[in-house]
């Protein structure tokens, strides 16, 4: 007797990974291999976005990435980042970097509640536990503006690595106001 098993690709929504990953998911939640933005939710996102906050100008670019990951592909976001100071100084600036990898900005997928989408944030500081989730949230009766927020995964710094002066590149804990370019 010969038995054959089938196993297919389960595609889901970002908003159904989002939710599955509650602790006490609304439904039962498949298993699957590829999160995709079936419903174009992260478009909004999507493009360049500026704002200034204690004398700093941010600017962010965001472009939509499909089919990445290795065991579970998914659609995300990628970010690109440039702080310029009142002076037009450049801080930070990830925009020549060609190579997605390399910006250390991506997204995750949205909160459960589907109001915030998630980016990771790792910063050019070395020993200053520079990283994190950023919140992008847009209210849809406002979709060319952006707050931003962002929640650092630890303090934990390492002794000595760290300048006494150290400031993140993207402020912990502080709403950035920002508008569609």
């Amino acid at each position: 007797m010969l038995f054959t098993v089938s196993c297919k690709s389960q595609t889901v929504s970002l908003e159904t990974a989002a939710q599955c990953m509650q602790e006490n998911p609304p439904f039962p939640c498949p298993n699957f291999t590829y999160v995709k933005d079936i419903n174009n939710s992260l478009n909004k996102y999507v493009g360049t976005w500026q704002g200034n906050l204690n004398g700093k100008n941010y600017e962010f670019k965001f472009i939509k990435k499909e089919n990445v990951g290795k065991d579970i592909k998914d659609d995300r976001l990628i970010g690109r980042l440039r702080i310029t100071d009142s002076n037009g100084n450049i801080i930070y600036n990830s925009f020549a970097e060609a190579d997605d990898d390399k910006t250390h900005f991506f997204g995750t997928n949205f909160q459960p509640d589907l109001k915030a989408y998630i980016v990771y944030f790792h910063g050019p500081s070395i020993g200053c536990a520079e990283y994190g989730d950023v919140y992008l949230r847009i209210q849809p009766t406002t979709p060319d503006q952006m707050t931003i927020i962002m929640i650092p995964d630890n303090d934990t710094t390492i002794e000595g690595k760290c300048p006494i002066n150290f400031q993140p590149t993207i402020p912990y804990e502080q709403l950035i106001h920002l508008v569609k370019q």
